[in-house]
């Protein structure tokens, strides 16, 4: 009988095409060029993806920490975050479609992952969100929005990998407007306005 070929590794390449696929769905223009910097056809990024939802579900399967650490690698950074009354271990890995990100695990108790997601590197400046002319996509991660348009409420995400959030951001007249986000993997992928335009009277003085 033939010999198999051994199974072709996933790498941290695969995996950038594997948070691409997932923000496909609502810009695809910016995934597009990201795949091209990375030299993967639409069909290889697919297939990407296919290989890692079939790690996922196998039922030999490791777990989703170790998995991380097969695929990215030693975390670059390794530290401990308080999650309500519970302390978690936080592993952090570079991407280079990202330089100014990290993708990060926060693992629990027994190998237990609690969250997976895009965060800011720890040396980095996030970027300055004051309006809504601030917020385009892939500009800023849950925890910056979170913090710049204080107090905001979480929202429900649409998949596992999705996050929501609700706030207030002025307009570009600084007029306050009710704001939905929604995030894939942790990063902003876009926004909704959800309050009807203020007319001429609720407009600013001088405006």
């Amino acid at each position: 009988m033939p010999s198999r070929e051994p199974a072709k590794p996933f790498t941290a390449h695969d995996f950038q095409l594997v948070l691409l696929r997932r923000m496909a769905d609502h810009n695809p223009d910016l995934v597009a060029d990201a795949r091209r910097e990375l030299g993967v056809s639409l069909a290889g990024m697919r297939e990407a993806n296919k290989r890692w939802q079939a790690m996922v579900r196998s039922p030999r399967a490791r777990s989703a920490a170790s998995r991380y650490r097969s695929v990215l690698g030693a975390p670059e950074r390794e530290g401990k975050r308080a999650v309500g009354d519970l302390e978690c271990a936080a592993w952090q890995w570079p991407l280079p479609l990202w330089p100014d990100l990290r993708f990060e695990v926060l693992v629990g108790p027994h190998g237990a992952v609690w969250n997976e997601w895009l965060v800011r590197a720890p040396d980095a400046n996030g970027p300055p969100l004051r309006t809504l002319d601030d917020l385009t996509p892939w500009s800023c991660t849950v925890d910056e929005a979170a913090r710049a348009f204080a107090p905001a409420r979480p929202l429900e995400g649409t998949a596992p990998t999705r996050w929501g959030l609700a706030f207030t951001a002025p307009d570009a007249d600084g007029v306050p407007r009710e704001v939905v986000a929604e995030f894939t993997w942790g990063l902003l992928q876009r926004t909704a306005v959800v309050d009807p335009p203020p007319g001429p009277a609720d407009r600013p003085a001088g405006r």
